[in-house]
């Protein structure tokens, strides 16, 4: 089973043009952020409660991250997506995704969760090299990400080695 989701990623993230004209983007990158929680581990990761997943900007992406994944089981814990209007209102968060329409309010967001266990996932050139985890990228027409191992080390998150191996590696 567990070959099976990462020939499935794989399969995913390696077809991103192709699969992108076939689902509006705000579906494919959905369905990566959600998929991208299966190979990191979170230092709280045996707890129970919720596993938050925030979005600033991208109503699109909210409403389908919400409608799709929110309220399923992650082991002990329960999906709950949570909607941010600006940097300002974040909360604790296990996953932040900060749409490229956002993207100016980066800085601030880092910031707020420096440190506290959250990925932060970006979609816009130059984020991933600023303090993003994972960085959504175009290359060559085709949906790629890149993965920022010292952001993730300094959030006390961990990736599995299949995740590492299919991003552009900062």
């Amino acid at each position: 089973m567990k070959k099976f989701k990462i020939l499935a990623l794989a399969v995913l993230l390696m077809s991103g043009s192709t699969f992108a004209q076939e689902r509006p983007m705000h579906e494919v990158y959905s369905m990566m952020v959600f998929n991208f929680t299966r190979y990191v581990q979170w230092p709280d990761q045996a707890t129970s409660g919720e596993f938050v997943i925030g979005v600033i900007g991208n109503n699109d992406v909210f409403k389908t991250l919400t409608e799709w994944y929110g309220g399923k089981p992650r082991g002990s814990k329960t999906y709950v997506i949570k909607k941010f209007n600006s940097a300002a209102e974040i909360a604790d968060c296990h996953v932040l995704y900060i749409d490229k329409s956002k993207s100016g309010e980066f800085d601030v967001a880092n910031s707020k969760v420096k440190g506290k266990g959250t990925l932060v996932i970006t979609d816009k050139n130059g984020l991933g090299e600023k303090g993003s985890g994972i960085n959504f990228k175009t290359v060559d027409s085709k949906l790629k990400f890149e993965l920022n191992q010292k952001a993730i080390e300094a959030s006390n998150l961990k990736v599995s080695g299949s995740l590492s191996s299919m991003a552009i590696l900062i």
